[in-house]
């Protein structure tokens, strides 16, 4: 069996050397998603809520194109270049997940592609 590959026109084209999606075996890896335009490439929003709001904007657009949407996500990672940040993000991926609530990490890390603030990257499956 070989890996099906999606990619979405609606999210942004990945800035490296890998995929926005990869199906395996009826599991959907999507890349981490930065706050990047899908059409002009820069990065959007000040705020790391506002921010978040385009993370989880490309997240769906990743997912919609494997044929998924957010109730398919069983595990979130997400990254942030402050832990201060951890509310205001938590709000907003709320928003978004509604009654979803797969399993989840959440990591502070020293820096982020393009300076951005948060990056998301989830695991969807069929089912």
């Amino acid at each position: 069996m070989k890996p099906v590959i999606h990619e979405s026109k609606q999210a942004p084209a990945p800035i490296g050397p890998y995929s926005q999606a990869v199906e395996m075996n009826g599991f959907v890896f999507c890349s981490g998603q930065i706050p990047l335009d899908p059409v002009s490439g820069q990065v959007k929003g000040e705020t790391v809520a506002e921010q978040a709001e385009q993370v989880m904007a490309n997240v769906k657009a990743v997912l919609t194109a494997s044929d998924l949407a957010l109730k398919n996500v069983v595990k979130t990672t997400i990254f942030l270049t402050d832990m201060a940040d951890f509310q205001a993000v938590n709000e907003v991926y709320s928003k978004h997940m509604g009654e979803t609530k797969p399993a989840r990490s959440t990591v502070a890390v020293q820096g982020l592609p393009r300076g951005v603030k948060v990056e998301i990257e989830v695991l969807a499956a069929r089912f």
